[in-house]
């Protein structure tokens, strides 16, 4: 485990009590019953909400089987939208939930991708630092999948570069999506970074608002991306969206110091 850290650590009595889970899903009907039926076993996860984002098939209706709640979008909108619905849903329960004359007691959010399966009750050890107060942030970091990616690492290696640069963080696996943040960190990432571009520019802003990130190793595998002409043009769009996140925060870098990004950490190390 490795952690990154700009502030003090806050008191437990602080961090949140419970965990609601955040699914975001698409076409998953073959998997999402059982990423469901695991998360459930996560200790702490009292909230399993499933967003299915515009799915053609019954992703829906079988995460719904399966005990999940589940918020629909009619049509496709992006991970990262889909990552929003569900936040602000899980919010508005907890605000009607509360008593009108105190603050609502805000869950953890972890996020996991909905074809873990079996293996999303190995996404706890996530929780755990955040639960306790430790961290404000946690990020999985994968075994290497049994089945190799036709990538050639060229998103990535964006995204490790410009977290660095932007934010001094050295991130193992950049893109990793399975992630639990405080409500404190979620509301310092909003808004998120429209489609693919969410987990890196979240990094950068949770970095640089002074919150404390760790990452942890987790036991978890998941569908890879081949190297046919869908799992290309999938590669262009996560480019494009990661290099997009990446300007809009080197121009407010640059806007709110008046010097470039890299000019900014060495002045501040």
């Amino acid at each position: 485990m490795s952690e990154q850290s700009n502030t003090p650590v806050p008191s437990s009595e602080t961090a949140p009590r419970a965990i609601a889970a955040v699914i975001p899903a698409m076409d998953e009907a073959d998997r999402i019953a059982a990423t469901v039926r695991s998360a459930k076993q996560i200790p702490g996860v009292d909230i399993i909400m499933v967003v299915d984002d515009g799915s053609s098939d019954d992703t829906g209706v079988r995460a719904r089987r399966a005990g999940a709640e589940v918020v629909t979008h009619r049509k496709n909108k992006g991970k990262a939208a889909a990552m929003m619905t569900g936040a602000f849903a899980i919010r508005n329960r907890e605000i009607s939930d509360s008593d009108p004359n105190q603050r609502p007691n805000h869950r953890a959010l972890l996020f996991i991708d909905g074809d873990l399966e079996d293996s999303a009750l190995n996404t706890a050890p996530l929780a755990a630092p955040v639960l306790a107060g430790e961290a404000d942030m946690t990020i999985a970091i994968l075994p290497a999948q049994k089945r190799k990616g036709g990538g050639f690492g060229f998103v990535v290696g964006l995204a490790k570069k410009s977290i660095a640069e932007l934010s001094g963080f050295d991130a193992t696996q950049p893109l990793s999506g399975m992630r639990c943040l405080s409500r404190e960190a979620f509301d310092t990432a909003l808004p998120f970074a429209a489609g693919w571009g969410v987990e890196t520019a979240m990094t950068i802003d949770v970095v640089n608002a002074g919150l404390r990130v760790e990452e942890v190793e987790c036991d978890l595998h998941h569908r890879v991306t081949g190297k046919d002409l869908n799992a290309q043009l999938h590669r262009a769009a996560q480019y494009r969206d990661v290099a997009r996140a990446i300007l809009v925060r080197r121009l407010r870098a640059k806007k709110q110091n008046g010097t470039s990004p890299s000019t900014e950490k060495e002045t501040t190390q």
